[in-house]
Formats: C-alpha cells, structure tokens, sequence
C-alpha cells in the first residue's frame, strides 16, 4: 500500500491533506490500545470535500495512513510547532482527548520512530516538494494549500468553539501579503461567506507543511485552512459526511482556491 495519493493537475496548485489517512499497519495496531480504531482526530472526507480540486486543475496529494501512525504536519525532529502550548508530537502517544494510544510498555522507541519516518514520512514529503518544483518550473509561482478539519470543540487546544474557517499563514511569512488580502478580499466579498466565521493566524498558523514549504521569496506561497468540521459532516461517531451541509461550503472553497490562482497568475512570480 502507498503511502499516500497523488493526482497531479496542470494549474499552480497543490492541496495537501496530511491527516485525512485512516489506514493503521496491523504491526502497528498490534501494538496500540482498542481506541486508537476509532481514528476520532482524523481530518475526515476532505478528499470528497474538495472534489473541485481536478476541475480547477490542482494538483493533489492526500495521505493514506492515520495520523496516529505519524503525523505528516510534524517536522521530522518532533520540534513543537507552538512553544509553551499542548500538542501532539510526530508519533502521536494519546488523543487529542488525551487518551492513551498506547500501554505503557508499548511506547514507540526511538528506533521504531525512525523507521516510520523512513516508511511513511518520507515518501509524502518527497512526493510533495517534487511537484511543488514541477510546477514552479513550469509557471515560476505556485500555491500550496494545506487542507485541515477538526472538531469544532477540543479543550485540550482551544477555548471555546473554534471559528468555522482558520487560515494560516505563519503570521504573513509562509505566502506574500498580497495572496493574504485576495483571500479577505474573497471572503468580504463572497455571498457564499456570510455564513461562516473566519480568522487569520488565530489559534492555527500553519504547521510544518506550510512553514516549511511557504517560501514566498522563491515564488512558493502556502496557507493552511482549518475548518471546523461542523460545518460538513457529523462530529460525533461514526463522523458520517453531511452532503446537505458540503454542498453549502464548497462553493466557498472553491472561490477561495481561485482567488488563490488568480492572484498566482498575476502576482505570485513578481510578489
């Protein structure tokens, strides 16, 4: 089994979605506690929700296994993304609900770390800096978007409900102000908007993905957008897809990743 899924477009842009795996190697289950199956912190039916990404000719990769596997938004030194707050590391120990994932004498070791870095990090790392360097040879600007969900409500994290839509830019260092403002200006300007919150750089910024390969002054522009998974499916088990509520959202997305491309085309090489 691949470690991940790759669609390859034509326009520049690629949509990373690194935590929407559900796939747990039986060696590895082996090891892990009965809650570990219920894959409750995964960024569940982002592949459908985003079933506009071949129509406006994005490229796509998408992982294939849990992110209680490892977790693809994590460097691969485990550096904690947010200094002073709680997360959860590279190969995560407990649920976002700090359950354990595994009995004590079952931990990873380290060399066990290593050898899923090597197995299932790798390859969805080099898969994804190889078309962002196809496409920015080809156009000479391109957008990385790195697609999220998560439960509206995790204590662990954050107080409160979390906004509908949390965009990250590493605080404006991971894409050009310019690409920020198209997609404010989008959603100011967007009746399919209206519904939704939104926040820029709020609790989310973008993880290792977005601030590792946004690199505006090479022409590589990244966001993270952080949804709350309210506002498309069920957040309670079995977590099923809600198509009544998708099909509300998705035209937003898809304004959101144009605005992406429009500003590329005209801006993101001279930016």
């Amino acid at each position: 089994m691949t470690a991940f899924h790759f669609q390859q477009g034509s326009l520049p842009l690629l949509i990373s979605m690194p935590h929407v795996g559900t796939s747990i190697p039986d060696d590895i289950a082996a090891q892990m506690l009965p809650v570990s199956q219920e894959k409750t912190d995964t960024d569940w039916h982002l592949r459908e929700l985003y079933n506009m990404a071949a129509e406006l000719g994005a490229s796509t990769i998408a992982a294939e296994y849990s992110r209680y596997v490892i977790d693809l938004n994590r460097s691969s030194d485990n550096a904690n993304l947010y200094p002073g707050q709680d997360t959860t590391g590279l190969c995560p120990v407990d649920t976002f609900a700090k359950q354990p994932l595994y009995a004590p004498e079952n931990l990873p070791t380290e060399a066990e770390v290593q050898r899923r870095i090597a197995t299932y990090w790798q390859p969805y790392h080099q898969q994804l800096q190889q078309e962002l360097e196809r496409l920015l040879s080809l156009h000479g600007s391109v957008v990385l978007w790195d697609a999220h969900s998560i439960a509206s409500l995790v204590p662990r994290f954050f107080e409160g409900k979390l906004p509908d839509l949390n965009f990250g830019t590493a605080d404006q260092k991971s894409c050009d102000i310019g690409m920020q403002n198209a997609l404010q200006a989008c959603l100011r300007n967007s009746t399919h908007a209206q519904t939704y919150t939104h926040i820029f750089n709020g609790r989310f910024k973008g993880g290792f993905i977005t601030r590792n390969y946004g690199q505006p002054s090479r022409h590589i522009h990244a966001v993270q957008l952080e949804m709350s998974q309210c506002i498309y499916m069920n957040e309670a088990a079995p977590y099923e897809y809600r198509p009544d509520l998708a099909t509300q959202v998705q035209p937003l997305l898809k304004q959101l990743l144009q605005a992406c491309l429009d500003w590329n085309k005209t801006q993101g090489s001279v930016a």
